[in-house]
């Protein structure tokens, strides 16, 4: 996912799309041990677009509205 993409999003929409992200990584942890999982790599771009979607929330959060 990129940044410019992440940008456009509102509050709400970040919450809900780090929650997805989440699930997502939760259940690739499973299939990870379970010894099912097909990209590894997946795992580390998924928890680095959740981190990014974080980081964007709580800028837009504080800061003020106009």
């Amino acid at each position: 996912m990129k940044i410019a993409e992440i940008k456009e999003l509102t509050v709400k929409e970040l919450d809900a799309r780090k929650r997805d992200l989440q699930h997502e990584i939760f259940n690739l942890r499973v299939q990870q041990q379970a010894g099912q999982l097909e990209k590894p790599h997946r795992l580390r771009s998924l928890r680095r677009d959740a981190a990014r979607v974080s980081t964007l929330a709580t800028a837009k959060r504080k800061t003020p509205q106009a």
